[in-house]
């Protein structure tokens, strides 16, 4: 027992004293789980407080984000930019300590967390990066890129489904840089995770080809330790069940009613059961000084000797360091001139002409890497270098299978290691499976690529289960992120090159299945910047035609037929309507002229559309699901040819 280990029983008091002081926040997890975070820090990871981003360091994952309390004490205790202070102000308005973990908010967090499974997954996009890049930049006996990725998770995120996926994943391809442990407490929120599960989780690790070890006194931290560097030696990714209690030393120890709801005056209990006598927040110098030695000290020789590796590698392979550190810095080398060449004027689906410029991405970025989800054909979606596998880790093609929600996590994953720019790609109804994974990555303002096609209705015969009607609407509404719905060629190059450019949020593509006109632009590049823009102006226009992708043909072709009944028509793509709300009024007004009649076309949900076309306005969409018949049929049957179009808006118009 570590009941007299009074560096271990600083981080457990620290954790507990700033959820008492919040009134907010989860002690099980603290108490119980503490002496893995404390074995992960002061004997196990390579980390430089000091220097936060050092690029190979350890990552830790805390995937039961609820145990943050749990990480800030950690954090503060090895010398992180985390004031006792900032502790104090756990879960409070703009404090450095939210009430789960925040990446690019508090140094030190690898990730943000809080959705259960999804660090788990995203632990899995690390190792992944981690073992690409070694595979690309190491030479034998200077190992350059050499770390290992430790995720902290608990009975919650092995039930969610995502954990499924990406563990099945991480046995497939062997990552045996990960390494997962388990806070495994017999707990969850509602009763004993036996009302909810009956599987044996060592053996299901075991079929999913990890390798499988058991702690059984989750207190014993030599026990731990031992475990750890077992698994460091294996081949496999491994798996590491430690037995904890959760709330260890409080009344209700062992119990769901330690799990969320902070101790109250039971604190003086476990204080009383650790042997802890200091007033609340109180940390003695030699506990300080013992974590800077075993943490600071310790973290800063290894970042030392790595800095000295990178210099002598400098020398000798200055391309490929330059290469590297463009990489980590998000500068991916691309010409747009020789982008703009890519288009040829052909007829042609917007997935055709995003495989055109994957292919351009494959050949120039030499961190460009991803795939799909069983999908690679029909998404037009592939990664250069073959097959990312145990033998070919340089591969930049990863097969994902049938694991939407996992490949989105993934992704998340190798974005968030750096030196890689991540795709993943899918068809566009099964956004739905990935959108947690999507909105993740938007709230950490990840440089991350969502590449979908079959984007309509336009899908056919496929029926309703396959055609999309709300995604569209589902991501314009999540904040931070690029929704790109090229209309042509040109506009998927310009929608390529702005997602290149904004390095600070995750962008979608949305691509069509069918063939699509190649239309005539002006200022492309700088119009795709703002969002929405015109694409067809007249002097004295009365009437504004609003569209987006394979709609903004129908509406010039809506524009002629109009012109022949007398009336002056602009027409808009909105190729990214979420940049185009970001525009100044005076430019939204230009482009969306309230002094005409307005009317949206989009073969989707028509939410989102009527902020732009005022009282008197009609969005044209598809508010139902859709059908199964060949795509002319389907769009003959609800009305949506430019004569049913143009035709309906001269009655409005009366």
């Amino acid at each position: 027992m570590n009941k007299n280990n009074k560096n271990l029983n600083a981080m457990r008091i620290l954790g507990v004293d700033a959820v008492n002081q919040a009134n907010s926040g989860h002690p099980g997890i603290i108490l119980g789980a503490a002496p893995i975070v404390y074995t992960l820090f002061t004997r196990v990871m390579n980390i430089n407080p000091q220097n936060p981003q050092w690029f190979n360091r350890d990552r830790f994952v805390l995937s039961a984000g609820h145990g943050s309390g749990l990480l800030y004490s950690a954090l503060h205790l090895a010398g992180y930019d985390l004031p006792i202070e900032e502790v104090k102000k756990f879960r409070q308005l703009n404090s450095l300590t939210p009430g789960h973990p925040e990446y690019g908010h508090t140094k030190g967090v690898d990730a943000t967390t809080g959705p259960l499974g999804q660090g788990f997954a995203m632990g899995v996009g690390m190792a992944l990066a981690e073992s690409h890049l070694a595979a690309k930049y190491n030479q034998k006996g200077k190992e350059l890129i050499d770390h290992y990725t430790y995720v902290l998770c608990g009975d919650g995120d092995l039930q969610e489904g995502v954990c499924q996926e990406a563990m099945s994943f991480a046995g497939r391809y062997q990552l045996n840089k990960l390494i997962v442990l388990h806070d495994s407490n017999d707990i969850q929120l509602d009763a004993p995770v036996a009302v909810a599960q009956a599987e044996n989780m060592q053996e299901k690790f075991i079929a999913a080809n990890w390798d499988v070890q058991i702690v059984y006194n989750g207190e014993d931290v030599d026990a731990i330790e031992k475990a750890i560097e077992k698994a460091k030696k294996s081949k496999k990714p491994s798996y590491i069940e430690v037995k904890t209690v959760i709330g260890i030393g409080a009344t209700n120890e062992g119990t769901q009613k330690v799990h969320g709801a902070p101790l109250g005056n039971d604190i003086d209990t476990v204080k009383k059961y650790f042997n802890w006598s200091a007033a609340p927040f109180e940390i003695s110098a030699d506990i300080y000084e013992f974590y800077k030695k075993t943490v600071l000290i310790r973290g800063q020789e290894a970042n030392e000797k790595w800095d000295k590796l990178f210099a002598e590698y400098q020398k000798n392979n200055a391309q490929q360091m330059a290469q590297l550190t463009a990489a980590i810095n998000k500068d991916w080398n691309v010409n747009l001139d020789e982008l703009l060449k890519l288009n040829t004027n052909a007829e042609q689906a917007t997935r055709v002409s995003s495989g055109s410029v994957i292919n351009y991405l494959n050949k120039t970025v030499s961190g460009f890497i991803g795939g799909s989800a069983d999908l690679t054909e029909s998404t037009k979606a592939k990664g250069a270098d073959g097959n990312y596998d145990i033998e070919n880790k340089t591969g930049r093609n990863i097969m994902y299978g049938v694991r939407e929600f996992a490949m989105g996590s993934i992704n998340n994953g190798i974005a968030l290691h750096q030196g890689l720019l991540p795709f993943a790609s899918g068809f566009f109804v099964f956004a739905d499976y990935m959108k947690p994974a999507i909105r993740l990555s938007s709230i950490m303002g990840l440089q991350a690529l969502y590449i979908f096609t079959h984007d309509s209705i336009a899908v056919g015969e496929d029926g309703p289960t396959h055609q999309p009607i709300e995604q569209l609407a589902m991501l314009r509404s999540m904040p931070n992120i690029n929704v790109f719905r090229p209309c042509d060629m040109q506009e998927t190059i310009a929608s390529y090159w702005t997602a290149l450019n904004d390095k600070n949020k995750p962008s979608v593509i949305v691509a069509t299945r069918q063939n699509l006109k190649e239309l005539t632009h002006q200022d492309l590049i700088d119009n795709a910047k703002k969002g929405g823009y015109l694409i067809s102006k007249e002097v004295g226009a009365n009437i504004t035609l609003l569209a987006a992708g394979s709609e903004v043909a129908v509406a010039l072709d809506v524009k002629e037929k109009l012109k022949a009944q007398g009336h002056k028509v602009n027409v808009v793509s909105m190729l990214n309507m979420n940049e185009f709300m970001k525009q100044d009024q005076s430019y939204i007004d230009t482009v969306v002229d309230k002094k005409t009649q307005r009317f949206s076309i989009e073969l989707g949900s028509t939410f989102g559309w009527h902020r732009f076309l005022g009282d008197s306005g009609h969005a044209f969409g598809i508010d139902t699901y859709g059908y199964s018949a060949p795509f002319g049929d389907v769009i003959k049957h609800i009305k949506f040819t430019a004569d049913e179009i143009s035709n309906k808006i001269i009655k409005l118009l009366k």
